[in-house]
């Protein structure tokens, strides 16, 4: 069983995403699901490995520090959905010591099969592999999870799993009955290779995120860093792969089976070798040290400081929210924010009005309806634009038919329906840069946990900066504005609009439907 992969088009986040594997399972499903075992067994503490003293990643990192001091790193913005999967496919097949690995969603798709095949012949030429992966979605692929931490030198944790996982209306009613525990999942996203480089950003894992989906593709931000950030990046995995919240897979009941996995591998490996949607990647494994030192010399040296929410016990303790707010506070000229699901409360539009009243000059991009995969969050977010343009703030909403569509979002051959924002970025004085996974939204400040990166580099904010302008552009974004008679209206490139832009009627009835959820969970 598939849940929210090939065949179907991506369903959002949280809740709604949520009920919709629960009623996938329940629909496509009539087998019993296996259970954690009764007695969890806790593996001994653990820290990553060393950083790596060879390979063209310590190489390299080794290169900044030499020239520019321990504490600095070289970064990148990956911009393009294409530029996403060949640096984690570059950094996988580079790796001669460590892999780890944390995200919230790893789809069982092209992209997903193709990275997962990399990872495990990785650990078969002796790297070590360390996967932490939310559980909401992975009910069904439980025996490929006992096979993979089967596999030497992989270990594989999940995220607050399910605890009963023997029949599908177990699980419903244990979702009702632990609805808080359940409701809380790990949004972070993260690749470390060799402690030495590492991605971190918005994408999961999937071709939604890779420009890969025929359906609909989403444009996203990553940033990769090679130096100081790598061990930066390794401590705050440690922090979670020893946390309450995770969990080992030695603990699934279901116990590997030699047979399926080749099966598996077969599997895993003619989607490598076949799927026309991979075409504009390497198939197999290669030595990526040419390109790797190509781009490296366009990488932007500077400091980075790593934030995330601590688990600790049976809580999660939020703080992404308030750096983010602390690093919008720095602001003395401008900021520039890119964020797909923005739901502000009186507080963030006191806030950023106390911003503008300073004479920063505020800009945010965020989802319109026509771009949005989430109803719920347009529908929340929808009763702020006002207050938005009264703070001052200069507002724009991303076009679900952008002139990036083309360029930056989908990847040959695809051609997808529309695309939408799933970026959360952020530009301070053209100087600091913020890269992550936090939504400004209720359910990224208060239950789920996050993280991102700040680096001081005038050279990646501008890099960034320029990014975001790129799509705030009336080619790209609607920029929304209000007359003197409080009249909302849209501009673009080529039109103007008096009522929000959509993608069809029924989207402009989900809207007006998804009103009467509670916003504090989007």
């Amino acid at each position: 069983m598939k849940c929210a992969s090939e065949g179907f088009s991506p369903v959002g986040r949280g809740l709604r995403e949520l009920f919709f594997c629960l009623a996938l399972i329940i629909i496509f499903t009539g087998c019993s699901s296996p259970t954690l075992k009764d007695d969890i067994v806790k593996p001994e503490y653990s820290s990553a490995e060393p950083p790596a003293d060879s390979g063209i990643l310590a190489e390299l990192a080794d290169g900044i520090t030499a020239e520019h001091g321990e504490e600095y790193s070289g970064f990148r913005i990956l911009d393009s959905n294409y530029s996403g999967l060949y640096w984690r496919l570059a950094l996988i097949d580079s790796a001669v010591s460590s892999l780890d690995i944390q995200t919230y969603l790893w789809y069982p798709d092209f992209s997903g099969r193709m990275l997962l095949e990399r990872v495990v012949l990785a650990a078969q030429r002796g790297v070590k592999v360390r996967l932490i992966v939310d559980d909401l979605i992975l009910q069904g692929h439980d025996q490929l999870i006992a096979n993979m931490q089967a596999q030497p030198n992989i270990e594989f944790r999940l995220f607050n799993p399910w605890k009963d996982r023997s029949s599908n209306v177990s699980r419903v009613g244990q979702f009702i009955a632990e609805m808080e525990r359940l409701n809380t999942r790990m949004h972070d996203k993260l690749l470390i290779a060799d402690g030495r480089a590492a991605v971190v950003g918005g994408r999961n894992i999937g071709d939604h995120y890779f420009g890969l989906s025929n359906a609909y593709n989403f444009h996203d931000t990553d940033l990769l860093g090679i130096g100081h950030i790598g061990q930066q990046a390794n401590d705050m995995f440690d922090r979670f792969w020893n946390s309450d919240w995770v969990v080992s897979a030695v603990n699934l009941s279901t116990e590997p089976d030699q047979a399926v996995a080749r099966e598996q591998w077969r599997s895993l490996q003619a989607v490598a070798a076949k799927a026309p949607e991979l075409e504009s990647f390497p198939r197999t494994p290669k030595d990526w040290t040419d390109e790797i030192t190509s781009h490296a010399r366009d990488l932007r040296i500077g400091r980075s400081k790593l934030v995330y929410d601590e688990t600790s016990d049976e809580q999660i303790n939020q703080s992404v929210i308030s750096s983010m707010f602390n690093f919008f506070g720095m602001a003395e000229k401008e900021l520039l924010v890119m964020n797909a699901y923005v739901i502000p409360a009186q507080q963030g539009v006191d806030f950023l009005q106390g911003l503008t009243d300073k004479g920063v000059k505020v800009r945010l991009l965020t989802n319109s309806l026509a771009s949005h995969d989430v109803p719920a969050v347009n529908s929340h977010y929808e009763p702020w634009r006002d207050d938005f343009i009264r703070a001052g703030v200069d507002l724009y909403e991303f076009r679900s038919d952008a002139a990036i569509k083309s360029s930056t979002v989908e990847v040959p051959p695809v051609t997808a329906d529309f695309i939408g924002l799933h970026s959360k970025s952020a530009v301070v004085d053209r100087r600091y840069v913020f890269v992550g996974s936090m939504n400004l939204d209720p359910r990224s400040a208060k239950i789920n946990t996050e993280m991102g990166a700040f680096v001081d580099s005038p050279e990646l904010a501008e890099d960034l900066a320029q990014i975001i302008e790129r799509d705030m552009s009336g080619e790209n974004a609607w920029h929304v504005q209000m007359d003197d008679e409080g009249t909302i209206t849209w501009h673009n490139s080529d039109e103007t609009l008096t009522k929000q832009p959509a993608r069809d009627g029924m989207q402009r009835v989900m809207n007006v439907l998804m009103k009467i959820g509670p916003a504090e969970q989007y």
